[in-house]
């Protein structure tokens, strides 16, 4: 069973990816990813990332490329669990394009003990859609 302590030290690993992310601090992704941590945006058309290397090279690319985001922010984190080596979150995230346009996904989290620290294990990332109303043709 998760205690409080290990809810804070999810949430706070949760919020520390976007300031890493912000900042492009890149030597950093090992404060939050295990080794074989899996990284998947395929749902946004951009693949799925295994391994820290894989990973940093995505993030280089995409700082690099002028598209990614300014500012990423994380919220209505909800953690459940059924023991102390591992964890599953779901929040919502809102990102500032280099363009000014806010975009909206849902971050899909399992995260692992490892070297005594909470990290994310696997991230799929989902961007929000717009849904049409029920009687839509």
């Amino acid at each position: 069973m998760l205690t409080t302590d290990d809810r804070y030290e999810i949430t706070e690993t949760l919020a520390l990816h976007a300031h890493i992310s912000d900042e492009n601090q890149l030597d950093r992704l090992e404060e939050l990813f295990t080794p074989d941590a899996v990284y998947d945006m395929t749902a946004s058309g951009m693949g799925a990332f295994t391994g820290m290397d894989e990973i940093r090279a995505a993030a280089a690319g995409m700082a690099h490329s002028g598209h990614a985001p300014l500012a990423h922010f994380v919220t209505n984190i909800v953690i459940t669990g059924t023991d102390d080596t591992e964890a599953a979150a779901l929040s919502k995230g809102l990102m500032i394009m280099a363009d000014g346009s806010p975009h909206a996904v849902t971050y899909a989290d399992t995260l692992r003990r490892h070297d005594g620290r909470w990290r994310i294990s696997r991230r799929v990332i989902t961007p929000a859609r717009a849904s049409r109303p029920a009687n839509a043709s």
